[in-house]
């Protein structure tokens, strides 16, 4: 009885194919990376030995950390900053909606504010508002109010009219982007059903357009806390004048404005978090799950949980 070699040699039909061989990958080695980085971490070590080696008295910046005058300057500057954002917000939204008003007086009053005061540095305003008591002696608002423009226009006046109004020209912008990234149907289907002008920016355009206008409103809100350091020219008592009078009555000037940059450096950090909240907030309607928070990341890796939510739930 023959037997057929090839046959027998050849494996069934049926019989799995061979594993590929595993892949040995080799890393690409990024020299560059590590020349950088050795570059970074050497000027961070000349600059660490510059401040150490310095005459800095660092001691006296937490002994002065919370001084009464260091901090009644901090809460001049928290109240300019709210106040101010407070008149840029209400005043660009009723700009933004002025732009887009088809009357073209209330159109073009509006441009015409937004290129003023975009077009003009804050510091010359604020200058302007504080000498406009060389022009005009009294304020005369009949029959409500009069007295000498010197004695109307304080510096706390002057500083909040000129971050205030300054900041409603880049808000009206920012307000007038997110209006306009709502698409026009959601109001002509408003306007189907009935609902006035107002109600439709109320309870359709605006809810939505938050979405566009709260990221470049929290980045204004942190740019005013520091721009409010200008408000030093029209001779009110912020952060920074506090710092510079400790400062010069205690022979460490240097190290106050080091504490003023410390406390900057705190208030934008807190500015910056419930920034980071609102935004989530509002993304809740444009996104089916929420990235996680630094607090939910730290839980799931001391828990050995996913990094994944489970829902939208903040």
């Amino acid at each position: 009885m023959s037997v057929d070699v090839d046959k027998a040699a050849r494996p069934p039909q049926d019989a799995p194919p061979p594993l590929p061989e595993p892949i040995k990958a080799v890393p690409v080695r990024h020299y560059g990376r590590w020349v950088a980085a050795l570059v970074v971490i050497a000027v961070l070590a000349l600059l660490v030995r510059a401040f150490a080696t310095g005459n800095v008295n660092w001691d006296a910046i937490p002994d002065y950390l919370f001084n009464s005058d260091i901090l009644r300057g901090l809460r001049n500057t928290l109240l300019i900053t709210v106040l101010s954002m407070v008149i840029g917000v209400v005043l660009g939204v009723i700009l933004a909606v002025m732009r887009q008003s088809k009357n073209p007086v209330t159109s073009t009053v509006a441009w015409f504010y937004i290129w003023f005061f975009r077009g003009t540095p804050v510091y010359v305003q604020l200058f302007l508002w504080f000498n406009l008591g060389l022009v005009f002696q009294y304020i005369d608002i009949m029959p409500i109010y009069k007295d000498e423009w010197s004695d109307f226009m304080t510096p706390f006046l002057c500083a909040l009219l000129g971050l205030g109004l300054n900041e409603a020209a880049y808000m009206a912008e920012i307000c007038r982007a997110g209006l306009t990234a709502v698409d026009e149907g959601q109001t002509e289907a408003a306007h189907a059903l009935g609902m006035s002008h107002g109600k439709t920016l109320r309870r359709i355009v605006v809810p939505q357009a938050m979405r566009v206008i709260v990221p470049p409103t929290g980045n204004e809100v942190i740019n005013m806390l520091k721009t409010s350091s200008l408000v030093i020219a029209v001779q009110y008592y912020d952060l920074l004048q506090s710092a510079q009078n400790v400062g010069r009555d205690s022979g460490v000037v240097v190290e106050m404005l080091i504490l003023a940059a410390v406390w900057y450096l705190v208030a934008t950090s807190v500015l910056s978090v419930g920034q980071y909240y609102l935004e989530r907030h509002y993304a809740r309607g444009s996104s089916r799950q929420l990235p996680l928070t630094p607090l939910q990341k730290a839980k799931a890796k001391l828990s050995g949980g996913s990094n994944h939510p489970a829902g939208g739930a903040a």
